[in-house]
């Protein structure tokens, strides 16, 4: 594989620009979407850390179930990274983290509505994946 070197510009020919791997580029949307997941979730996962103990207390629920969604959170912005590194394994990973909140609420005793209303978030990060750009979805490019 053919490195670009931003320094060597006397060897540069064009035969060379055919050797840089192009990087896909994605709708605006798309990336505003997944920067948005990626900050929500850090700020979700810092606030359930921070006051673990009061939601505790609040929802009269183990510390150990609020903990739970605080590493759900920290593994959705790891999967956030991923699909902005055009990841696929990074969507599955937030489908997996989904169903598993999703078990966690209901055992907590967050109502069937709104734990059913979490389950549609990997859904539209899917119909969000689809939005094309030049005629090509962005799940198209993940790998």
């Amino acid at each position: 594989m053919t490195y670009y070197d931003p320094n060597n510009f006397e060897k540069d020919t064009p035969e060379d620009d055919q050797n840089i791997p192009s990087i896909p580029e994605r709708h605006g949307c798309v990336t505003t979407w997944l920067i948005f997941i990626l900050i929500i979730n850090s700020i979700i996962a810092l606030f359930y850390s921070f006051t673990a103990n009061k939601i505790s207390q609040n929802l009269n629920t183990p510390v150990l179930a609020i903990m739970g969604l605080v590493i759900l959170c920290a593994i959705n912005v790891v999967c956030s990274v991923m699909l902005l590194t055009w990841k696929k394994i990074g969507f599955y990973g937030f489908v997996i983290t989904t169903i598993l909140a999703f078990i966690l609420n209901l055992n907590i005793g967050i109502s069937l509505t709104r734990s059913i209303i979490g389950l549609s978030g990997f859904a539209i990060l899917y119909a969000i994946l689809q939005i094309k750009k030049d005629g090509v979805s962005a799940w198209s490019y993940l790998n």
